[in-house]
């Protein structure tokens, strides 16, 4: 079974994101969820990115970073819309990992160096009508590292929720939380 880092989105670590990394230990898996915002979990989505923009988005990824430190170097990185900046980084520069998922969230490869590691699968999922993934380069950058990586695969599911994986939060969509969830468990399952 696969060891997997999971970083939360911009409400905070929130009961979603806990009961997500709770049902990849019920699959089998170890999980770890370090909480980038020190205690802070916000109500809307606003208040968190504006305290992620207050501590600074390089404060955020090195707070992931750190809680990479200690664990072993076969790891799958994880993350959620804000999320996905400490676990791509990680997926793309720490030598040993596993695989990466990235949900709701994707930054062209280039901001962390330059190809995707060819030994590293990734699945990105998100909303075809999304604001922040397909409005804001997010699906052009996901498009661009489908097409480059050795394996990695993009997953859209019809809609314009943003957070829509995280049960917690009003705009959670169960159908297509639980179409990603299967897929990315599926990738889980490949991964030793």
């Amino acid at each position: 079974m696969a060891e997997v880092l999971v970083f939360h989105h911009g409400h905070g670590l929130t009961v979603g994101v806990r009961e997500f990394a709770e049902q990849l230990r019920r699959a089998g898996h170890t999980v770890h969820v370090p909480d980038l915002f020190e205690g802070q979990v916000f109500d809307s989505l606003e208040e968190g990115m504006s305290y992620a923009q207050d501590a600074g988005f390089g404060t955020v990824i090195a707070r992931g970073t750190a809680a990479a430190e200690g664990l072993p170097a076969e790891l799958v990185y994880l993350g959620f819309s804000l999320g996905v900046l400490p676990a791509q980084k990680l997926a793309q520069t720490r030598t040993g990992a596993k695989g990466a998922l990235l949900l709701e969230a994707c930054v062209p490869v280039a901001e962390f160096g330059g190809a995707w590691p060819h030994d590293v699968p990734v699945q990105v999922h998100g909303m075809d009508a999304d604001p922040f993934f397909a409005r804001e380069g997010d699906v052009d950058a996901a498009r661009a590292l489908v097409e480059t990586a050795a394996d990695a695969e993009l997953f859209l599911y019809p809609g314009d929720r943003h957070l829509f994986t995280d049960s917690s939060l009003p705009s959670h969509d169960e159908h297509a939380a639980t179409q990603a969830t299967d897929r990315m468990l599926d990738l889980l399952d490949r991964i030793k």
